[in-house]
């Protein structure tokens, strides 16, 4: 049995320069299992070379990669090459700028990473869950009647943060959701967006999307002690992007 730690690696968004130095500052080893928690594309220029990279680390290194909204996206692209506006204005368009040089074997190889290898969830001995976003159901995530909300929720995260702190956990009012795991990791909602780039951690909930995929740096926790290490902020290391633009 290995000896390596768990480490949770937060939301990607094209920035290859930040994963690979949030990884370099852990000091991560083959013992290792690293869980990726999804969107590894849309935003910086380097949405290809990202999954490049990841298809090789799994043939060194135990990865488990969840499937993200932004994943699933490119995805539905890569299958039926419709342009979603919505896509395209949240971190699609420099996708389909950075495949524009990329072969048809490449991309048929990325397209089968996306759609086999990701997973909608990992939960280590049936106690700490890692999903991409959330879950709505009140009996669990496996309940949920429409599993791309697996991807896409985020109801989960803001009733977390939004919840009284000094709430009893056996109140009628506290939310049966946050009582069925001791731990939940997830990306998907920027933390930036509540004032910090760092992970938060609310009730049981912990989010690592600590704004990669804008003005925050990248991060890689090791979920049993909780030390965390974070790339630089990736904007500076994209110098003249816009992850974002239309």
């Amino acid at each position: 049995m290995s000896n390596g730690r768990t480490l949770a690696i937060g939301d990607i968004h094209g920035g290859l320069r930040a994963l690979q130095q949030a990884l370099q500052r852990a000091v991560v080893t083959t013992d290792d299992l690293l869980v990726f928690l999804g969107d590894y594309v849309d935003g910086w220029s380097e949405s290809p070379e990202v999954l490049d990279f990841l298809l090789q680390l799994r043939t060194s290194h135990r990865c488990i990669f969840l499937r993200g909204n932004h994943d699933a996206l490119l995805l539905e692209w890569f299958k039926t090459g419709f342009e979603k506006p919505q896509w395209l204005k949240h971190g699609g368009r420099s996708t389909l700028q950075a495949y524009a040089g990329v072969s048809a074997a490449d991309r048929q190889r990325h397209a089968d990473f996306l759609e086999h290898a990701l997973v909608d969830y990992h939960q280590q001995d049936n106690q700490r869950l890692f999903l991409h976003a959330g879950f709505t159901h009140v009996r669990g995530f496996l309940n949920e009647y429409f599993k791309p909300m697996l991807y896409w929720d985020r109801s989960l995260w803001e009733c977390a943060v939004a919840l009284d702190p000094l709430l009893p956990k056996d109140s009628q009012r506290y939310p049966s959701r946050l009582k069925l795991y001791p731990e939940i990791f997830i990306g998907h909602t920027p933390t930036i967006h509540i004032g910090s780039k760092q992970p938060v951690h609310a009730a049981c909930v912990w989010n690592l999307d600590t704004g990669a995929g804008f003005t925050g740096p990248l991060t890689l926790m090791d979920v049993d002690s909780k030390v965390y290490w974070q790339s630089d902020e990736v904007h500076t290391l994209y110098p003249g992007e816009d992850p974002r633009v239309v």
